[in-house]
């Protein structure tokens, strides 16, 4: 049996590989949280007493509170609390018996539970996808994890938001004050990752001038963000498993250990069809997984998507330094109605691009120009997405949507040309696509969906310096 002390933030989590016949059973409280695994096809009583099978040590969980019986299917019985166990918002009364969902929280006490399906790939991630179907579910369990230091795992489609919510929990947590380092595993080499995480030591390899601590090391007392998690190569997967596990790293070239404090928050796009890649450690996904959490697409959330709308545009106004339009009685039906496959950031591109075409007020018609193709600048450079011999080129005037009517009702003019406001956020996105990809420009130029070609033609454009190799 396993305890978990009431002000105890420590993760007992057991990483060896489970069997089949395991299940994880995860428990949260304010300031706290527990992991272990149980036995399928058993049932167990969670209580605070030693009598109980799953032993945690919280005031507000009686001594035998419920029952857990672990078949093919959870369920949950009450046995009688002081202070009850709740499913789905309702408290059960004494000796009912409900049938819970793999990965769906209920609360024992003052705690949450959580009871998921780990399979030999990593994790019965379907399960947990459709017992979360509401961003109301995913912020219920971001307060309750924030405070903790279990490791969080984000899942979902690209453009969900997953790295708004890794910056929310960080926030949240009480270590909102110290470093918040976010590292995309996919847009860093083997060698240069290796480098980055776990620092080196003066004369460790060709070019290595002078010693570097590693990012684990210089976020120590904060959180380290590792989006793209499933991209990690092999080797560098290995490591950060020793890491995790002895809380201190060994720089290149050094036999020294060097100790730090970090709480890590994972995200990835790969996982989500409900199996983790056959290259990824099922040890360190363990780890990395303490509290796995999805993020439903955007076609999902469509009651959202009004607020959404608000807050982007208001966003997009003050980047390009516009007044915010009022919306047409047809844009936000429109909205809704479209599938997002792109998710938030495509619906954020599109009122960018729609603001450009916008005056005082946002109509339908603004979207559709938005959403088609890209206006072009009538000299260079050319717009990204055409092909490089392409020539530029600008819509007639009848392309573009009539000034309003009223001249007490038109804004202001812009000191800026069209053609100079759309070179602007194409060259901001350029900027960002780098930094996110840590200048790689390989994979910049796939998240912008253009050839590589064209976008260092953009860059020189633009007069952005291509980042150094090495």
């Amino acid at each position: 049996m396993a305890k978990a002390g009431p002000s105890s933030d420590e993760e007992t989590l057991r990483v060896q590989t489970p069997a089949e016949s395991r299940l994880m059973l995860t428990a949260l409280w304010d300031g706290g949280s527990f992991t272990q695994f149980i036995e399928r096809g058993k049932v167990a009583v969670l209580g605070r007493g030693s009598q109980a099978d799953v032993v945690i040590e919280h005031p507000s969980i009686s001594r035998r509170h419920v029952t857990l019986s672990l078949g093919t299917e959870l369920r949950v019985s009450e046995l009688g609390s002081s202070n009850g166990t709740k499913v789905r918002g309702r408290r059960l009364e004494p000796n009912e018996q409900v049938v819970v969902g793999w990965g769906e929280p209920f609360e024992v006490g003052h705690a949450v539970v959580i009871v998921r399906t780990p399979s030999a790939s990593g994790g019965d991630l379907r399960n947990d996808e459709q017992s979360q179907t509401s961003i109301a579910s995913v912020e219920r369990l971001l307060k309750l994890v924030a405070p903790t230091h279990i490791s969080v795992l984000l899942l979902g489609e690209t453009g969900v938001g997953k790295g708004f919510y890794a910056r929310r929990i960080h926030d949240l947590s009480n270590r909102s004050g110290g470093p918040w380092l976010h590292l995309n595993c996919a847009a860093l080499s083997e060698q240069l990752l290796e480098g980055e995480l776990f620092g080196y030591e003066k004369g460790a390899f060709t070019g290595a001038h002078q010693s570097k601590i590693g990012l684990l090391e210089s976020a120590s007392g904060g959180t380290v963000f590792l989006d793209e998690v499933g991209d990690l190569p092999p080797s560098i997967q290995a490591k950060l498993l020793l890491a995790l596990e002895r809380r201190e790293v060994i720089r290149i070239g050094s036999l020294k250990p060097r100790g730090f404090d970090v709480r890590f928050i994972s995200a990835t796009n790969r996982w989500e069809a409900g199996t983790v890649s056959e290259s990824f450690r099922s040890d360190l996904y363990y780890r990395l997984a303490g509290m796995p959490i999805s993020i439903p697409p955007l076609r999902q959330r469509r009651g959202e998507i009004a607020g959404l709308t608000t807050a982007l545009l208001l966003e997009a106004a003050e980047r390009l330094g516009r007044s915010v339009p009022q919306l047409g009685p047809e844009v936000v039906s429109k909205l809704e109605s479209s599938e997002w496959t792109g998710n938030v950031r495509e619906l954020g591109s599109v009122l960018e691009r729609a603001l450009l075409f916008a005056g005082q007020e946002l109509t339908a018609d603004h979207l559709e120009l938005a959403r088609g193709p890209v206006v072009r600048p009538s000299v260079p450079p050319r717009a990204l997405g055409t092909a490089d011999s392409a020539p530029a080129s600008v819509p007639p005037p009848s392309a573009f949507p009539s000034p309003p009517s009223s001249p007490s009702a038109a804004p202001p003019p812009s000191k800026k040309t069209l053609a100079e406001d759309v070179g602007e956020v194409e060259r901001r996105r350029i900027l960002e696509a780098l930094d996110q990809c840590a200048g790689n420009q390989v994979r910049a130029a796939e998240l912008l969906g253009v050839s590589r070609r064209t976008l260092i033609n953009r860059m020189i454009a633009y007069a952005i310096p291509r980042p150094r190799k090495g």
